[in-house]
């Protein structure tokens, strides 16, 4: 890929990544992240990349992931075409499994032990969940450091629940697990009981290899907030599990730069003629209002007209001075167009919105932190986009991702003002 949509720490050694091994004198940590996406779900068919919050299920982890700085590599396990795409839109690499463990049978540490085979290097693995969508880079950042700075072996994700268990003896007869029922404490005089809740678990190489575990030797937890705790494979009301997600998910760093194109974005892609012979097209007012408020919010837009497309050509003036933004002729090659304008503000991919409906843009689909496609695109449009809008292009789609845009400032915000508490708090 000609760059990375979000920042990973350089690998210097990604040559053994490839199958070459180094000697233990010369290695260095290589700590990766794993997220096993089999495409064979049997309750919700391609669950990995179903649309979540208009997000593929797998993007809000793996964005999670890179965005934690924590990684040497980012990487996705599957067995499937479609969901080797997504991974790859969204920065990951891509191990594609063997049949043998690809099987309804085969367990997550067979996969992951294959992974390992295969890149001799990585010592430190971390099984990330595809289906914990509300997964912060601070969970990751603290969670290594247990093993990095405090020598631990493995450390997976916990949430405290205050619940009284019973166990049933026999059938309609139960008795109690962890309460004497004449003394039942008071949640507040109650420490309760950690449950793992799935979202990750980190091993080191020798763990996973020697003792064929994925939690043993020097253990510990990382304890997650309730809020935090969503499973996708419990919370299968996906209507509940988008509210969720939409409140406490991680939406990114924030952007500060928005690319749109005119043609099938900004407008349905028509043209009309009027009795007086001239061409005029149509933009519906909500799209012209989303724009305001991301340049409101400080986000500059430039919208994209292409080369070829004499009518909006003829229109860029009027463009420019009805829309208040920069109007923009692209080649057939848009990347290179685009990425110069990227390079001179000094801005990474990550920093950097698109919005395109044609095959042609696909490449800044893929590069940027955030994407988009309107609800009409065409299929080749939408595998590099990160994010699908409810409304057609020219009909509402514009605002939709421009919402989507400011809940991710939003949301970056406050966890980024959370993180300053918790330092200081430290």
């Amino acid at each position: 890929m000609a760059a990375r949509k979000r920042s990973l720490p350089e690998n210097k050694d990604n040559d053994v990544l490839d199958g070459t091994c180094c000697s233990k004198k010369h290695c260095r940590r290589h700590v990766a992240a794993l997220i096993l996406a089999r495409g064979g779900s049997k309750g919700i068919p391609l669950k990995n990349i179903k649309l979540l919050a208009g997000v593929p299920l797998i993007g809000w982890v793996l964005r999670a992931a890179i965005d934690s700085g924590t990684f040497d590599s980012v990487w996705v396990s599957t067995d499937h075409d479609e969901i080797e795409k997504v991974a790859k839109s969204w920065g990951a690499k891509v191990h594609r499994r063997s049949k043998e463990v690809s099987k309804d049978c085969s367990t997550s540490l067979e996969t992951i032990q294959e992974f390992l085979k295969k890149n001799p290097n990585v010592t430190v693995v971390c099984n990330i969940q595809a289906t914990s969508p509300c997964l912060h880079p601070s969970h990751l950042q603290k969670a290594l450091k247990k093993i990095t700075r405090d020598g631990y072996d493995s450390v997976f994700s916990v949430v405290r629940r205050h619940q009284f268990r019973w166990k049933e003896v026999k059938k309609g007869c139960t008795q109690p697990e962890n309460l004497d029922p004449g003394k039942r404490p008071r949640r507040q005089d109650w420490d309760g009981e950690l449950y793992e809740n799935g979202s990750f678990y980190f091993a080191t190489r020798d763990l996973i290899m020697k003792k064929k575990r994925l939690q043993g030797g020097r253990v510990t937890y990382f304890e997650m907030e309730p809020q935090h705790s969503v499973d996708i494979d419990v919370d299968i009301d996906w209507p509940v599990a988008e509210q969720r997600v939409l409140r406490y998910g991680y939406f990114g760093r924030g952007v500060s730069l928005m690319f749109c194109e005119v043609s099938g974005c900004l407008t349905d892609g028509r043209v009309f003629l009027s009795v007086s012979g001239e061409d005029t097209i149509s933009i519906h007012s909500r799209d012209t209002a989303g724009l305001r408020m991301l340049q409101k919010d400080d986000v500059e837009v430039v919208l994209l007209i292409s080369e070829v497309d004499v009518v909006l050509k003829q229109m860029l003036d009027k463009l420019k001075k009805i829309m208040g933004c920069e109007v923009m002729l692209v080649g057939d090659e848009p990347l290179k167009d685009v990425q110069s304008v990227v390079a001179k503000k000094k801005l990474d991919w990550k920093d950097v919105a698109f919005m395109g409906s044609d095959a042609a843009y696909s490449s800044c689909l893929n590069l940027a932190g955030l994407s988009a496609i309107p609800a009409d695109a065409p299929p080749n449009a939408a595998q590099a986009a990160k994010y699908t809008c409810s409304h057609n292009g020219g009909a509402g789609a514009v605002r939709d991702f421009a919402e989507h845009i400011l809940l991710q400032k939003e949301q970056a915000k406050a966890q980024m003002k959370q993180d300053r508490i918790d330092r200081n708090c430290f």
